[in-house]
């Protein structure tokens, strides 16, 4: 994550309003029409109105776009616990802050097509591979940077996650019991295998291949999901684009990270 306090946009700015009951910020922001016009597409920001889920959809709609999440949820870690009044003022001021947080983009390959990727996504949080069936694991090898993780060998689990310094305080913490402010994350859920996470640099790709499926495969709150058999691989690398919000103070960690 880098964080400044610049990156002013020409006003007025064009504001999109997101979120279940996001219509109920419209008073608000009309009330500054030297400054913002509400618009349906094109925006210079988003506001998110609801929880990180909110967010999280917000970005894959308009990737890279600012976003001012404002909770209004009982779950938002990530989002401002102030009043909508008070974060559309500090908007309407230029006072917000403004931080770029690390994507991640995953390349899904088939077993039968290994020159050209089959799907090409990005996320914010995680991209998240889950065993396609109760009662059958997952097995798979991964490689960074085409190294051999543990000299190649099987991890058996229910799945694995590989995630975003970001998007650490979700399913990775869950599995690890700790979060991380820097890399990319590599977690392997109920695994067998005595090691159930890494942490690798940004600078690298890590390649996943699936040994024995079925499973599926899910990224933040996307409603695509993609079924995944033994001789698929994906690829997962920093994306180059980043993700921009803007809150009334600096975002701090959650927790104490490894």
């Amino acid at each position: 994550m880098t964080r400044s306090t610049g990156n002013k946009i020409e006003r007025p700015y064009r504001i999109v309003l997101f979120g279940v009951q996001a219509e109920a910020l419209l008073p608000l922001v009309q009330a500054f029409d030297a400054a913002f016009v509400v618009v349906d597409k094109n925006p210079d920001i988003v506001i998110c109105y609801g929880g990180d889920g909110t967010l999280l959809t917000a970005e894959l709609r308009w990737p890279g776009i600012p976003k001012v999440p404002i909770l209004n949820s009982r779950r938002g870690h990530r989002c401002i616990p102030k009043s909508p009044r008070e974060v559309v003022e500090a908007l309407a001021r230029n006072e917000m802050v403004h931080s770029h947080y690390s994507k991640l983009e995953c390349a899904v390959f088939s077993s039968d097509q290994r020159q050209e990727a089959d799907f090409i996504l990005t996320c914010l949080n995680e991209v998240n591979v889950h065993m396609g069936r109760i009662n059958s694991a997952v097995r798979f090898c991964l490689w960074v940077n085409d190294i051999p993780f543990e000299n190649g060998v099987e991890v058996v689990s229910d799945g694995f996650v590989a995630c975003t310094a970001f998007g650490s305080s979700a399913y990775f913490k869950a599995i690890t019991k700790g979060i991380f402010k820097e890399g990319i994350g590599l977690a392997f859920k109920a695994t067998t295998h005595p090691v159930n996470h890494v942490i690798v640099s940004e600078r690298d790709e890590v390649r996943f291949e699936i040994t024995r499926g079925p499973a599926v495969l899910a990224f933040d709150n996307s409603h695509d999901y993609l079924d995944l058999a033994a001789g698929d691989y994906l690829t997962v690398r920093k994306h180059p684009q980043s993700a921009h919000m803007l809150t009334c103070d600096p975002i701090t960690a959650l927790d104490e990270p490894f």
